[in-house]
């Protein structure tokens, strides 16, 4: 009886030839990863915001050396601001090239923090604003490295690639400035007045 019902079964038109819906419809070549691995271009939720932060940093990098391009009193301080100018706007166009590629919006504008870091700058004068400057390019790069160096855990074969040309470049940023404010913070404690005694 078992035997029948089975053969019973497998007569029936198109029993053994039930397909798997297509509710994506995809070309049938499609060729996929293994099961559970993306593929190298895919972008996720992380690697969206991951591009947006550096994108936002790297908008206030050229901005806040824009503003120390015109104000440093110190030619070391000036040539920095310039080399962010240069090297941070280089970096933002290749990731603005990349976030088309893969229709990522990017912020255009500084953030509320980044505003407000450029407002606070805009009010020191003369040899203070060289080392608030500096000093805000420390923690700023140190920031950018945290999220460069994050990028093992992006999924999108660009953006990682991206962070790997991009680190060694904010890490010698990174250096720099923690060279000239220690410059700075020396020139500043030499030139005070000797305490009486």
């Amino acid at each position: 009886m078992r035997i029948q019902t089975l053969a019973t079964i497998a007569l029936l038109p198109g029993a053994g030839f039930a397909q798997i819906p297509n509710p994506g419809f995809m070309a049938p070549d499609t060729v996929f990863e293994a099961p559970g691995v993306p593929a190298p271009d895919q972008v996720n939720a992380t690697d969206v915001l991951f591009a947006q932060l550096n994108a936002a940093g790297g908008l206030a990098e050229v901005a806040l050396g824009e503003l120390a391009a015109d104000r440093a009193q110190s030619p070391a301080v000036a040539d920095f601001a310039r080399r962010m100018i240069d090297d941070h706007g280089a970096a933002n166009d290749a990731l603005a090239a990349l976030a088309t590629e893969r229709d990522i919006a990017l912020p255009d504008a500084l953030n509320t923090g980044h505003q407000a870091m450029l407002a606070r700058l805009e009010a020191v004068e003369d040899a203070d604003f060289d080392l608030a400057y500096m000093r805000a390019q420390v923690i700023t790069h140190q920031k950018a490295a945290l999220l460069l160096m994050g990028a093992a855990d992006r999924q999108n074969a660009g953006l990682i690639q991206f962070a790997t040309a991009t680190l060694p470049v904010v890490l010698d940023h990174l250096h720099m400035a923690q060279d000239i404010v220690a410059d700075l913070a020396l020139a500043q404690v030499a030139g005070m007045p000797e305490a009486p005694e």
